[in-house]
């Protein structure tokens, strides 16, 4: 019965303490490199640091790429409400899947980077973003370390999908 047990999800290592470690790690880090780049830059401030690498200080209101930024006011409290929801989903899903190493990481990613864009919108009314890439005058739109954690975090919930999960070989 006990070896039984060890192999049904639910059972055995537990990884979703390591997720909630990184949560909160990219949480801190998010977080303070937003407030070092607004004590340090002027908003709309460009400091080149490589040929293809710019720090801004710009302002979100919108989602990603800025999509509903214009919007009369709404998003504001739409966009908390989602991050709130996906929050509690995500610590649903490593209360269900906590065995499964490689996505419950990616759910840490995911929900690190959540909390510090809701950190920003319940403090701020807005999210930080600072990390400008470009090449050959196109520049893809400013971010920050928690969207990077949520594209990482996505990107590696799609490699653990493909590559398919140990319990079921």
């Amino acid at each position: 019965m006990r070896e039984r047990q060890s192999q049904q999800p639910g059972y055995g290592r537990s990884y979703r303490g390591a997720a909630l470690l990184t949560a909160g790690m990219v949480l801190v880090v998010d977080v303070l490199t937003k407030r070092w780049i607004e004590a340090s830059l002027a908003p709309g401030a460009v400091v080149p640091v490589t040929p293809f690498f710019n720090l801004v200080l710009t302002f979100n209101r919108g989602a990603a790429f800025s999509l509903f930024a214009d919007a009369s006011g709404w998003q504001r409290e739409f966009f908390i409400g989602i991050a709130v929801a996906a929050s509690l989903l995500i610590l649903y899903l490593l209360h269900r899947h906590r065995g499964e190493f490689l996505f419950c990481l990616a759910l840490g990613l995911i929900l690190g980077g959540a909390l510090g864009n809701l950190w920003d919108r319940i403090t701020l009314g807005h999210v930080v973003d600072f990390l400008d890439f470009h090449l050959a005058g196109y520049h893809w739109p400013a971010f920050n370390v928690a969207d990077a954690a949520i594209t990482c975090g996505a990107l590696t919930l799609l490699w653990d999908a493909f590559r398919g999960s140990r319990r079921h070989r």
